[in-house]
């Protein structure tokens, strides 16, 4: 269905606003809200029928309505005062009030367009998956080879900061020789991905490339074979190789996309991406930096969840790190961000994973924490950040065994990953507290070779060497954690987050080591 409205045309099946010719970017919730507001335009709507139907009843803040309300006018050219569209009632309710008409068929990228128009690309990265070629003309390949695409796709859609075409669009050229380009420009993507599949003698074999396609560049080939057994157990193994595999590298193309990028060009999300980059150095440069960058992010974009939960995180590691000039503000900034990211959208992996690390570190409400970083992997089971702050709270919260499980997936998940010394980091950790020191040497070790300048495996080393009566090495790792860290005494550390609230053996290898109370 579409909707007319003035010179906008809203269409319900590709999700897409329009103004005349040129598309109108909206975040999926307002596209929501402006959408119910314009099905039910002859009845008045309560707040709660659209938190109903935008956030499916969960309990939100009047500011996360506002933080949505105030856009959807934007986007159609309605303000607060003027109300030509969307008018505001007593006792908080609201009607569609504009002369709306509705046009079925094909949908079309403008009004005036013929239906092969193509939808312009969102801002934010998007991928199309094409069925995957049957290589060996056998038909009961055909139903496994679907299966992997459909598998695929929903282990994609599973990243909120990815846009992935639905099946039913993207099966519209199985079967056909597509120009990769042609595709791009018709489903409106900005990368696809195909594969094929062969079977023989027992054995499957899937291939797979990553193309961008505007340029038809390839970011990523490769192929996986794996005996044939258990059909389904396949489909899943491949599944997730294949998106582990294609995870990063979308991040890493998005990340080159926006340094081609004038400053004046940048988007909200294009400053997120910068913002990131700044944040994993976590120097106290890179910090203020990544600060800088996302408050950007969310002046252009308040309901930008992902960027408030960044923010809430880099002023949670200035407290953690000793960098903060007045602590207990950015303590509160942190807390106060991260309650915003959940209000604007909680039902995101990756901030409700980043949420429960700073609850973890902040607050200290266990309870809660588990609770969310639980719900983060369920969420989706293939995200990296996702199992590395569960790992984190687990770790925070006494349970040492349950953290190194999470640290173990995330490093099976993702052992390249430019954050990988946080992980071991953490792994060490946990094994110094189940007096395992000889394991937490070792992850001590591999997180100074991924990052000399991170203080955190020194104190693991410091501790662990300590509590095997390696006074020397132990002496020697504390030095270069001073180094790094002059500032830092027990009490301080202690101070600073709950991160030693159950690391009773820590602390003692702390003071073994000699460090300053």
């Amino acid at each position: 269905m579409r909707y007319l409205f003035e010179d906008y045309a809203f269409d319900t099946d590709r999700r897409e606003l329009h103004r005349g010719a040129a598309v109108v970017s909206v975040t999926p919730q307002v596209f929501d809200l402006l959408d119910y507001l314009i099905r039910n335009r002859e009845r008045v709507v309560s707040k709660d029928d659209l938190i109903n139907a935008v956030w499916n009843g969960r309990s939100v803040s009047d500011a996360a309505l506002t933080t949505r309300l105030n856009p959807a006018r934007s986007a159609i050219g309605d303000s607060g005062e003027e109300q030509r569209f969307i008018k505001t009632l007593p006792r908080k309710s609201f009607r569609f009030v504009g002369q709306v008409r509705e046009a079925r068929g094909v949908a079309s990228s403008n009004p005036g367009d013929a239906p092969e128009s193509a939808p312009a690309v969102p801002d934010k990265p998007s991928i199309a998956v094409l069925p995957f070629a049957n290589m060996s003309g056998d038909p009961e390949q055909e139903y496994f080879a679907d299966g992997m695409v459909e598998e695929i796709t929903t282990a994609l859609s599973r990243f909120g900061w990815l846009f992935v075409i639905a099946r039913n669009s993207s099966f519209t050229f199985k079967g056909k020789a597509v120009d990769i380009k042609e595709v791009g420009r018709r489903l409106g993507v900005r990368y696809v991905l195909e594969g094929a599949v062969r079977k023989a003698s027992g054995k499957v074999r899937i291939t797979g490339q990553l193309i961008e396609a505007a340029t038809g560049a390839h970011i990523w080939a490769d192929k996986f074979e794996r005996d044939v057994t258990d059909i389904f157990a396949l489909q899943d193994e491949v599944t997730l190789a294949v998106v582990l595999a294609i995870q990063p590298k979308l991040f890493q193309a998005e990340i080159a996309l926006t340094r081609r990028r004038r400053p004046e060009d940048l988007t909200a999300y294009d400053l997120y991406l910068r913002a990131i980059q700044q944040a994993v150095l976590a120097t106290r440069e890179g910090l203020a930096e990544a600060l800088r960058l996302v408050q950007r992010a969310l002046e252009l974009d308040p309901g930008f969840a992902a960027a408030a939960a960044l923010a809430g995180a880099c002023h949670s590691e200035n407290v953690v790190r000793s960098y903060a000039i007045n602590p207990q503000f950015e303590r509160k900034e942190a807390v106060r961000l991260m309650r915003v990211a959940l209000n604007l959208n909680d039902g995101d992996p990756d901030t409700l994973a980043t949420a429960a690390l700073i609850s973890a570190l902040m607050v200290g409400d266990c309870e809660t924490e588990i609770e969310m970083s639980d719900r983060a992997v369920a969420l989706n089971p293939n995200s990296y950040r996702a199992w590395n702050c569960r790992g984190w709270v687990y770790k925070i919260a006494g349970q040492p065994e349950e953290a190194i499980r999470s640290f173990e997936r995330a490093v099976r998940m993702s052992p390249l990953d430019p954050q990988r010394y946080t992980v071991l980091t953490g792994m060490g950790f946990a094994l110094i507290e189940l007096r395992r020191f000889d394991e937490a040497i070792s992850a001590g070790k591999k997180a100074q070779r991924h990052n000399p300048c991170y203080p955190g495996p020194y104190r693991c080393l410091a501790s662990a060497f300590a509590h095997l009566g390696r006074d020397a090495e132990a002496r020697e790792a504390a030095a270069r954690m001073l180094e790094i860290d002059p500032a830092f005494t027990i009490a301080t550390w202690i101070a600073r987050s709950q991160l030693l609230k159950n690391a009773k053996l820590m602390i003692e290898g702390f003071r073994k080591a000699g460090l300053p109370e």
